[in-house]
């Protein structure tokens, strides 16, 4: 009954993203990804709805690119199975080793990737198993690697639970150093919460939420694995739960949700790896600048750096002086820090990057210790100026830069 619940309560405020996922991209993306792989057109089926789409399959295959993985291990057969196995073939030739609950689709999954002249250990693995930290049946699995280089998440349903793909965790201490997780269907409320209770859990994981497809895709990178810093499986942990549901569902009939205010659960969750890293910029650009051995760079060239990273800077006050502008490393790509210094002798840093997740386009304010930070999105670019001032100056400061256009 209390996963009944569940699936009735988050049915009804999860239509909007189940309406989104009936789309799997759009078809020059798909012919791309498949060009790509150097498949035919007709190698994968129409994608959406309970399938993969194409922003998660592009995922599948930049990971194995970059990665290399000797030991892949996939949960839900399908589409992913398919371009998993033909980026390995082309990238190293690891193993896959998928699992899904329906023995019936594991053997034409198998098939399938025959007819393409692809393999993969596919096997059948009935949802007859309990978590004890997570609701709902989870898959019954059997002889997995020791060491998993890429971790795909593509199952159960939700429909068995909301919160069900959160058992995955039980594989995480099998991550190898570098590993990847990649969980699909993101950025469904379900999804939302576990990926919040995984940042808690697993802190050595760097969990990011992004939002290059129509599902989103939760992209975690292993730092360095260690046992779980708490548990989630306490007495009343139910009601706290279904409270939040019936939060949820009163914020819904406002509108909220859909305007995607709510972002992650909670919002503060949202921004910050993108806060953390502006306040590191921050803190390194101050640094530098007191340091004789570090040589600055004034110059600021916005085409070039557009032209080499894609980042889209905005244009600053005339009388703001740029001091330094410097690539700064995040997990995924480089991003821009830029040093200034206002008329009024005021040091502010400026850090942009591609956003990672829906936010306001007014400036936010956070704080990082000593740092105020304001941060908004324009576009698919995320921003922040930070500054050791009062929250309202560094909100008019904010208001000053002029968006690109």
């Amino acid at each position: 009954m209390s996963d009944l619940a569940w699936r009735i309560g988050f049915g009804a405020i999860s239509w909007p993203w189940l309406l989104a996922s009936l789309s799997g991209g759009r078809k020059a993306d798909k012919r791309a990804l498949l060009d790509e792989l150097k498949l035919p057109h007709d190698a994968l089926p129409h994608l959406g709805s309970w399938k993969a789409d194409v922003g998660f399959l592009r995922h599948i295959v930049r990971e194995i690119a970059r990665l290399r993985p000797a030991q892949v291990v996939e949960l839900g057969a399908g589409a992913s199975t398919l371009i998993a196995a033909k980026a390995l073939a082309m990238h190293g030739g690891g193993r896959l080793t998928s699992f899904d609950q329906h023995g019936g689709f594991v053997d034409a999954t198998r098939t399938w990737l025959s007819d393409h002249g692809l393999h993969a250990d596919l096997r059948h693995a009935p949802l007859a198993s309990e978590s004890s930290d997570w609701p709902g049946r989870w898959y019954a699995l059997d002889d997995l690697p020791e060491r998993i280089d890429l971790l795909i998440i593509d199952g159960p349903p939700w429909s068995v639970h909301p919160l069900v793909r959160g058992a995955a965790d039980s594989l995480f201490a099998r991550l190898s150093p570098n590993a990847v997780v990649l969980l699909d269907d993101a950025a469904r409320p379900g999804e939302r919460i576990v990926a919040q209770r995984w940042r808690q859990r697993w802190p050595h994981i760097d969990f990011r939420l992004m939002h290059d497809g129509t599902k989103g895709t939760l992209v975690g990178r292993r730092r360095d694995m260690s046992i779980p810093v708490a548990n989630d499986n306490e007495s009343g942990r139910g009601w706290q739960h279904l409270r939040r549901t019936a939060a949820i569902a009163a914020l819904l009939a406002t509108g909220w949700i859909a305007r995607g205010a709510l972002g992650e659960f909670p919002q503060a969750a949202q921004a910050s790896p993108f806060l953390d890293e502006a306040a590191a910029s921050h803190r390194a650009g101050l640094l530098r600048q007191n340091m004789a051995s570090q040589v600055e760079s004034a110059t600021l060239n916005s085409e070039e750096i557009r032209r080499s990273t894609g980042i889209i800077l905005p244009s600053f006050p005339r009388s703001w002086r740029v001091t330094d502008v410097q690539l700064f490393p995040t997990p995924d790509s480089p991003a821009i820090a830029i040093s200034l210094v206002t008329p009024a002798g005021e040091q502010l840093s400026f850090f942009a990057d591609k956003a990672e997740t829906p936010a306001e386009a007014r400036p936010l304010i956070a704080r990082r210790a000593t740092d105020i930070i304001a941060y908004w999105e324009a576009g698919d670019m995320a921003y922040a100026l930070t500054g050791r001032t009062a929250a309202r100056r560094i909100m008019t400061l904010a208001a000053e830069i002029t968006p690109a256009s």
